[in-house]
C-alpha cells in the first residue's frame, strides 16, 4: 500500500495511539514512545538528527514539496505503520478503551467495569481495555485528589467513590493540558520545542519525603508493577488486609 497521492482528511487518537486517516479509507497508524514528535517543517529545513520518516505534503504546479511531515524519533520506542482499513479506528487499536475526555466516554459502564473488578483501584486505571489515557502519574495525582489509597479494591468501592475518581482523573487531565503535560528531560517537548510544566503542580507523584499539602505527613513511596506509587499515609490509609482466623 502506497500513500503517494492519498490526502489526509482528519487526526484522530485512542490512547497513546494516534492516526490520519487517508481518503482511500486506510490509515497512518502511529505510536510516540518516550521521544517521538511528528513535525510539520518546510520541505527546504535541515533534517533533524533522529529524523526517521518524512511524507512530502501537497505540492506546487511544478512539482516542488512546500512542507513535509516529519517522524522524529531519539529512543526508537516509537513508530508509525499503515493500516489497511482503518480509517475509522484502526484494528490494531480496536481493544482500548476511550479516554476520560473523549466526548463519547461512558462514564457510567466506567463505574460498572470497576466495581466488577477485584484488581486494585491503580491497576484498573492503568487497565487500557477499561480506561485510556490515565498513565502512572496522573493515576496518583487523581488519586490523592480523591483521598484513595491505589490498593484500594475496585469491588469495595461505592459508586458515589468511582464517580469522584473519574472527575478527578479529567481535572487532572485537564490542568496537565494547560500546562503542556509533564517534562522531566529536555525529551518531553511539544511540536514547538517548548517542555510541559505541571510537575511543578504534582501533590503525589515524585514528592517522596515533602510534606503532603493537605495531611501534612511525608509522602511515601512504595514499588508498583516495575514502577513507583507515592501516596500520604493520613489522607490514603492503606485498606486493612483481613487475617484468617
Amino acid at each position: 500500500m502506497s500513500t503517494t497521492g492519498r490526502v489526509v482528511v482528519g487526526a484522530h487518537r485512542r490512547g497513546k495511539y494516534l492516526w490520519l486517516p487517508l481518503d482511500s479509507g486506510d490509515a497512518i497508524l502511529g505510536h510516540l514512545g518516550m521521544s517521538g514528535q511528528l513535525l510539520v517543517q518546510p520541505a527546504d529545513a535541515p533534517d533533524e538528527r533522529h529524523l526517521r520518516v518524512r511524507f512530502r505534503l501537497g505540492g506546487d504546479s511544478a512539482g516542488d514539496f512546500m512542507r513535509e511531515l516529519r517522524f522524529v524519533d531519539q529512543r526508537m520506542f516509537g513508530g508509525l505503520s499503515l493500516s489497511l482499513g482503518g480509517a475509522d479506528l484502526p484494528s490494531e487499536i480496536a481493544h482500548i478503551a476511550r479516554d476520560p475526555m473523549d466526548p463519547l466516554f461512558d462514564d457510567r459502564a466506567f463505574v460498572a467495569a470497576v466495581r466488577r473488578r477485584g484488581s486494585a483501584i491503580k491497576r484498573i486505571l492503568l487497565d487500557q481495555t477499561v480506561v485510556s489515557g490515565v498513565g502512572n502519574i496522573y493515576a496518583d495525582e487523581a488519586l490523592w485528589r480523591s483521598r484513595l489509597h491505589g490498593d484500594r479494591v475496585g469491588v469495595k468501592l461505592r459508586p458515589t467513590d468511582v464517580r469522584r475518581l473519574l472527575d478527578d482523573v479529567r481535572a487532572v487531565m485537564s490542568a496537565a493540558l494547560a500546562d503542556g503535560g509533564t517534562s522531566f528531560d529536555t525529551l518531553y517537548v511539544n511540536v514547538n520545542g517548548e517542555s510541559g510544566y505541571f510537575d511543578r503542580s504534582l501533590q503525589a507523584y515524585g514528592q517522596e519525603g515533602k510534606p503532603c499539602s493537605r495531611g501534612g505527613a511525608p509522602v511515601r513511596r512504595i514499588a508498583f508493577m516495575s514502577r513507583s506509587s507515592y501516596f500520604c499515609p493520613t489522607c490514603h490509609p492503606r485498606p486493612r488486609v483481613r487475617r484468617a482466623a
